[in-house]
């Protein structure tokens, strides 16, 4: 073998070798750190529109180890209002986005859409939207329930258009992917355009 051919195999070696540490680290960041997910229903309007791409923060609640229930450690646990991602709680098959409304040990019960913790109602005047005020809906009453130890009750901030812990149940911990926490992308398909107000928006 030449010189000039030892040479090209070296550099064709780093080349591979770089892209392999690339790859690698991409998934590691994707599978520990941060995941980038896109927003198919409106059931978080108007926090969250249909086309939003957000970036989801898996460090927060502890990285999970795949394919199994166990984390590595945890920062800290689900907090009130939290925007989360989980796997769906019936078939785990598909991932949900909602807001962290109840957490465990506490009792939940939805009287005339007005949600109460504990006996005592919460204020979700910045986020829970109602579209149509005079429509009423079987989930707009629900409860009594006490949520079970490290589980948690999700709602949809659209309270009219989500399939949430209304109807399928607290959410386990070891479900929760991770926080939501900012807007990276947003397109509206219907007009064919980007969303530039929503670029770089905080998820609160």
């Amino acid at each position: 073998m030449t010189a000039k051919q030892i040479k090209a195999k070296s550099t064709l070696r780093e080349y591979a070798e770089s892209i392999a540490v690339a790859v690698l680290l991409a998934l590691f960041i994707r599978t520990f750190v941060v995941q980038a997910f896109k927003i198919p229903s409106g059931s978080m309007i108007p926090t969250l529109l249909i086309g939003d791409h957000i970036l989801v923060n898996k460090f927060i609640y502890g990285p999970r180890i795949p394919y199994t229930r166990a984390r590595l450690f945890h920062l800290k646990k689900p907090q009130r209002g939290d925007v989360v991602v989980f796997l769906e709680p019936t078939t785990q098959d598909k991932d949900f986005i909602k807001r962290v409304i109840g957490l465990p040990g506490e009792t939940i019960q939805v009287i005339d859409r007005t949600v109460y913790v504990n006996g005592q109602p919460l204020d979700e005047h910045h986020y829970a939207y109602f579209s149509n005020p005079s429509y009423a809906r079987d989930l707009d009453n629900f409860g009594p329930l006490t949520i079970p130890e490290d589980s948690y009750f999700m709602m949809g901030d659209n309270r009219e258009n989500s399939s949430d812990s209304r109807v399928w149940g607290p959410v386990p911990f070891h479900l929760i992917k991770g926080k939501a926490f900012m807007i990276y992308w947003s397109w509206d398909s219907p007009h064919r355009r980007v969303q530039w107000g929503r670029l770089g928006r905080l998820i609160r």
